[in-house]
C-alpha cells in the first residue's frame, strides 16, 4: 500500500513541479487518484525523485496485479492517460492561457503549448528519445532518416483484445474535435489529456494540435471542426496560407487526396505543420520559368527527386490563384509518352501534395505532382516505392517524406541488428527469414567496402538505408531527375 501512496504523492508532485496542478489542488488530485484505485485511504510518505515514465511504470503495475487490466501495452496507454488526466488542465483553462500568451506572440503561445502537450505525457517524450534518427548526403542534398519508436506497434495481446472490441463510431476518427477527453478503448487511443485549440481558418472553424507522435519539431496538426474529407481545390490553398498568416513561424502542407499518394486519414480534412527545417524546404531551384499572366511569381522546378513546382510571392491572393490553375491543368493532364494519365475510366489519377511556408519575407508555396496510377507491374503504384526496395520501405509516401524525412518501420532495429551481425561473422542471409529479404540488397552493396568491421557496419547500413529512401522518393517522382523527364516535365510546364 505504501508504494501506491508514494506513487501517487510523486505524480501529484510531477504536476505541480511542471506548472500542470495549482498547489492548492493538490488534495483534489489525491483524491482523484485514490479513488481510481478503489482506496479509501491515503498516508503522506517519504517520496523520491523518480522519472515520470518510472512513476507511470509503477502506477500501472500496481493496477495490472489488482486486475484492473489487462497487462498489454494498449491497455497500459490507456490507463496511464486517465491517471495523467487528474494532473492536467481542463480544456477552458488551457485554451485561455493559450490565447493569452497568443495576443502577446504566436510563437511565445506555440512555445508553450508544446512544452504543455509534453509535461502532460499527451507527447510521450521517453519514447521519442528512443527514435532513432540520421542523416544521408543524398545527390539532392542532406535528407533526414528516422525509425520511429513513439508509436509503439500493437503486441499480439492488444491485437486480439482490439478485435474483440468491435468498431466504434465515436469518436468518428483519431481527428475528430470529439477525441479530447474521450476516454480510449482497444482500437482507439485515449485522450483525457488532449487538448485541441480552437482557430478560425478561412472563415469557419478548425483546431490546432500536436501531433503524439512527433515525427519531428514542433509536429502540429491543423484540423476541420466538422469531419469532412480532405480535397485538394483552391480553398485549400487559401487555408494553408491563412494559417502561415497567423503562424508565420511554422510551415503547413497537405497530404494528396488520392489513395496511394495520399495520407492514412483521407476522410477528414487536416493539414501537418511545425517548426522543423526540412531537406525540400532548403533545395534551390534546377530551373525557372515564367508563367504567362503571372510575371509577377517567381516559379522555377526544385532540385528534389520528386516532381516540384516552387511559387514565390509577396500577395499570397497570386500564389492561390496559381496554384489553382496548375492544380486544375494537372488534374486533366495525360502524357502517353511519359506514362501520365488524368484518369483510367472513371478513376483519377493526378492530384498535388502542397506546402506553404514563409521565407525571407515573401510567400513560398511547393506544388509536388503525384499520381497513383497501378499497373500489373506495379500493384501498389507506378510512382511508389518499388518492390526491391519494399524491405526497407512499402508504405505510402507521405506528406512528411515528399519534403525529405523516411519515417521507416519499427521492425528495421532489429532487422539491421541482424544483418550487421551476419555481415560481420560471414553468414549467410538467406538462410534466415528475417534477414533474407535484405539479401539481395546487400549483395549490391558489400562489394564497394573493403572493411567492414564492428566499428563501421552500422554506419555503413544506415548510410544505404538513406540511399534507399532517395530512390524511393524517386520512384515516387512522376517526372525522373533525367534529360528525358525534365523534358517531359516542361511539356507540362508549357502548357500552363
Amino acid at each position: 500500500m505504501k508504494d501506491l501512496y508514494r506513487l501517487i504523492g510523486e505524480l501529484v508532485e510531477y504536476g505541480i513541479n511542471t506548472g500542470l496542478l495549482p498547489e492548492i489542488e493538490k488534495n483534489y488530485a489525491i483524491n482523484l487518484l485514490i479513488d481510481i484505485y478503489h482506496e479509501d485511504n491515503y498516508e503522506v510518505t517519504e517520496l523520491s525523485d523518480e522519472p515520470l515514465e518510472d512513476i507511470l511504470k509503477g502506477l500501472l503495475d500496481i493496477a495490472v496485479q489488482r486486475g484492473y487490466i489487462e497487462d498489454n501495452n494498449v491497455a497500459r496507454d490507456l490507463f496511464d492517460t486517465r491517471l495523467m488526466n487528474t494532473i492536467t488542465p481542463r480544456p477552458a483553462q488551457v485554451i485561455s492561457r493559450y490565447q493569452e500568451l497568443f495576443a502577446e506572440s504566436p510563437e511565445k503561445a506555440t512555445d508553450w503549448f508544446y512544452k504543455f502537450c509534453k509535461d502532460t505525457d499527451y507527447i510521450r517524450r521517453y519514447r521519442a528519445v528512443k527514435d532513432i534518427r540520421w542523416t544521408y548526403n543524398s545527390d539532392y542534398g542532406q535528407i533526414d532518416v528516422t525509425i520511429n519508436l513513439a508509436k509503439p506497434e500493437k503486441d499480439p495481446k492488444a491485437i486480439a483484445a482490439a478485435a474483440k472490441a468491435g468498431a466504434g463510431n465515436y469518436p468518428k476518427c483519431q481527428l475528430c474535435v470529439e477525441n479530447m477527453g474521450y476516454a480510449g478503448r482497444m482500437n482507439h487511443p485515449a485522450r483525457q489529456t488532449h487538448r485541441i485549440m480552437p482557430i478560425t481558418i478561412n472563415g469557419s472553424a478548425w483546431g490546432f494540435q500536436y501531433s503524439p507522435y512527433g515525427y519531428y519539431n514542433e509536429h502540429c496538426i491543423l484540423l476541420n471542426g466538422e469531419h469532412v474529407p480532405m480535397a485538394i481545390n483552391e480553398a485549400c490553398f487559401r487555408k494553408m496560407f491563412d494559417f502561415i498568416k497567423q503562424y508565420p513561424h511554422y510551415i503547413i502542407g497537405s497530404n494528396a487526396d488520392l489513395p496511394i499518394v495520399g495520407g492514412s486519414i483521407l476522410a477528414h480534412d487536416h493539414y501537418q505543420g511545425g517548426k522543423y527545417d526540412f531537406a525540400m524546404a532548403k533545395a534551390e531551384y534546377e530551373k525557372t520559368f515564367v508563367i504567362n499572366g503571372y510575371e509577377d511569381v517567381e516559379a522555377g522546378i526544385v532540385k528534389w527527386p520528386m516532381s516540384v513546382i516552387r511559387l514565390k510571392c509577396e500577395d499570397t491572393s497570386r500564389l492561390i490563384e496559381l496554384s489553382t490553375k496548375i492544380l486544375n491543368a494537372w488534374r486533366d493532364y495525360t502524357d502517353e509518352e511519359a506514362f501520365v494519365f488524368a484518369k483510367t475510366g472513371d478513376t483519377p489519377h493526378n492530384t498535388i501534395t502542397p506546402i506553404a511556408r514563409k521565407k525571407d519575407g515573401r510567400f513560398e508555396i511547393d506544388l509536388v505532382l503525384r499520381n497513383n496510377i497501378t499497373t500489373d507491374e506495379h500493384p501498389m503504384g507506378v510512382y511508389h516505392p518499388h518492390a526491391k526496395y519494399h524491405h526497407i520501405k512499402k508504405e505510402n509516401i507521405g506528406l512528411i517524406e515528399v519534403m525529405g524525412l523516411a519515417i521507416l518501420p519499427s521492425r528495421l532495429v532489429g532487422e539491421l541488428d541482424m544483418v550487421a551481425e551476419y555481415i560481420l561473422a560471414g553468414k549467410d542471409l538467406r538462410t534466415n527469414e528475417i534477414t533474407e529479404k535484405h539479401a539481395d540488397w546487400v549483395d549490391e552493396f558489400i562489394g564497394n567496402y573493403s572493411n567492414i568491421n564492428n566499428d563501421n557496419v552500422m554506419d555503413i547500413l544506415k548510410d544505404e538505408v538513406g540511399k534507399v529512401f532517395a530512390h524511393v522518393l524517386e520512384d515516387a517522382g512522376v517526372y525522373k531527375s533525367t534529360e528525358e523527364g525534365r523534358e517531359d516535365f516542361m511539356r507540362f510546364i508549357n502548357t500552363l
